[in-house]
């Protein structure tokens, strides 16, 4: 997981989790990066049944499209982000939710509670524990925002 925020481009923070083993990454999710920004920057209009409508570029925080402040925003941001990066690993190892509560040393309603998104019911100190027990390293860095 990575937010970039060179001026430009995102604003705010930068957000990595690595795993301790050197991967590279994988070409398929190469492609489908490469595509989505390819699309995103390209698409200003949408034709819908003969409607054209506008499509305004959201900021780098879905959150803050959403009406939160500032501060809240860039905490549900970052417990979300974490919360993709445990699930992507529970998912990539094929466990069941049980299995991956024995993991975690958690209980199966809390892993389907992560599975599902719901980011009200995990601190970033949690999610940052569960990373780590995954062999996983969290590290932030701060920038401040481009005016």
């Amino acid at each position: 997981m990575q937010v970039d925020s060179k001026p430009g481009k995102n604003k705010g923070l930068r957000l990595h989790a690595f795993q301790k083993k050197t991967q590279k990454t994988a070409k398929q999710d190469i492609k489908s990066a490469s595509s989505a920004i390819e699309s995103r920057s390209s698409i200003n209009k949408l034709e819908n049944g003969g409607k054209v409508m506008s499509v305004t570029r959201g900021q780098d925080n879905v959150f803050e499209d959403l009406g939160f402040d500032a501060e809240e925003a860039a905490n549900l941001k970052i417990r979300a982000d974490l919360m993709l990066d445990l699930r992507r690993y529970i998912q990539d190892r094929g466990w069941t939710q049980a299995e991956a509560a024995a993991f975690f040393g958690d209980t199966q309603p809390r892993i389907s509670n992560l599975m599902k998104g719901e980011i009200s019911r995990f601190s970033i100190d949690k999610l940052i524990n569960m990373l780590a027990r995954a062999g996983l390293r969290v590290r932030f860095e701060i920038e401040a925002k481009a005016a």
